[in-house]
């Protein structure tokens, strides 16, 4: 897929990753359609560049963990920008607690908002898609999710169920040439690991992850980017963690 002039959804787009995604894609030509739930100096600040490469773009504030919100991201991006070609779930949060101290609000809004969220967009968005030559998805999973995690049960649920729906969506879509695709990032250095005292972030660089190093937005944008650009991959799921997931001890 060629990024030049298509319509670009991405959720969670104006921080870390996702905003690392936007500044990729516009980079080739791309417009975007930028949501999360609250306008700050950030998202100003992002789309002042967005601008400055030449993009178009659009902030949409709301909770797309809300099914009618979900879905007006979705419907606002298509009037004000045009139908989407590319869609990017990168909203999320983290979601604390082993069996008997995660509290059931925390369960259920897990997966409200990185699995339900991923049907209501895609409800919307997938028939807008058919009417293009061609389409893509990409999902946001982690090495969490593909590994047991301690005190994370709702979170590293949610994460390890989106590689199959990627997988599952791949397999329904494909007749439209609409290709689905999942990253699954390690320790990424965004806000979502602020809370990791200097101890545990030396316990990642020293023992944990094979390259000794966090990963950076960009890294995974470029991921994503070659995912949604590459035409001949689809159903699939890429780790990129540095190496932290293929350890046996």
């Amino acid at each position: 897929m060629n990024l030049q002039g298509k319509t670009c959804l991405i959720t969670g787009g104006t921080k870390g990753i996702g905003a690392a995604v936007a500044l990729a894609f516009a980079g080739q030509g791309a417009n975007l359609c930028l949501n999360a739930r609250n306008r700050d100096a950030e998202a100003d600040l992002l789309q002042r560049r967005l601008t400055d490469k030449g993009a178009r773009s659009l902030f949409f504030a709301g909770d797309v963990s809300v099914p009618s919100v979900a879905a007006e991201f979705v419907r606002a991006s298509a009037r004000e920008i045009g139908a989407p070609e590319v869609l990017v779930h990168c909203a999320g949060s983290a979601a604390p607690g082993g069996l008997l101290s995660v509290s059931p609000d925390v369960w259920y809004s897990a997966f409200d908002l990185h699995i339900h969220s991923v049907f209501h967009l895609c409800r919307e968005a997938v028939p807008l898609m058919r009417s293009k030559p061609e389409g893509a998805i990409v999902l946001i999973s982690s090495a969490g999710g593909l590994r047991g995690c301690m005190n994370s049960l709702a979170y590293s649920t949610v994460k390890g169920a989106l590689p199959q729906l990627a997988r599952s969506l791949a397999r329904e879509l494909a007749d439209d040439n609409i290709r689905v695709n999942c990253v699954a990032p390690g320790v990424i250095r965004t806000r979502f690991q602020e809370y990791l005292t200097p101890q545990q972030v030396s316990n990642n660089l020293e023992h944990r992850i094979p390259l000794h190093r966090e990963g950076r937005p960009e890294d995974v944008a470029e991921v994503i980017t070659t995912l949604v650009t590459n035409d001949y991959v689809t159903g699939e799921t890429v780790t990129i963690d540095g190496g932290l997931t293929m350890r046996i001890a």
